[in-house]
């Protein structure tokens, strides 16, 4: 027998979140894209910082772009041949269950060596995965991280 409730009230059985990392040579930066379940991530923030959080009312998207571009100063961090790469939040938006979170950085010359901490959600769920994509000149690899492991590492 089925449940009763509605498919966006359900819970999902995995906590999974993935960042997109791509060095864009164009604009010699990197274009950065994370996305995690929208229930989840509001969860995290009101466990993080105690505040209400609803990431779908337009009247409250100035306090959640705060609480977001703290949230991910905190639990994404960037190197670039060993030195930090700063990110730009830009901003946010929801795609269906899932919130996406965007951000850039300053220019930087081409690069050989990732380095990414991301924890995402670890404050929530202790069975959480990020899946981290990184991709410079069109080569793109890919890492599984489970808490509480944070550290990816490519090479280009």
């Amino acid at each position: 027998m089925l449940p009763l409730k509605p498919a966006s009230k359900m819970l999902h059985p995995i906590h999974v979140s993935t960042s997109n990392i791509e060095y864009n040579a164009k604009d010699n930066k990197f274009e950065v894209i994370c996305t995690v379940f929208t229930d989840d991530f509001e969860a995290a923030l009101v466990k993080q910082y105690h505040a209400k959080t609803d990431l779908n009312k337009a009247e409250m998207h100035t306090a959640m772009d705060a609480l977001i571009k703290e949230y991910i100063a905190t639990n994404l961090k960037l190197s670039a041949d060993n030195a930090p790469v700063r990110l730009s939040y830009l901003g946010f938006e929801i795609n269906r269950e899932a919130t996406d979170i965007y951000l850039e950085s300053d220019k930087l010359p081409q690069v050989k060596k990732v380095d990414v901490d991301a924890s995402l959600l670890y404050n929530l769920f202790e069975d959480q995965i990020n899946i981290v994509h990184i991709i410079v000149n069109g080569v793109r690899k890919s890492e599984k991280v489970n808490y509480p492991e944070k550290r990816v590492e490519q090479l280009f």
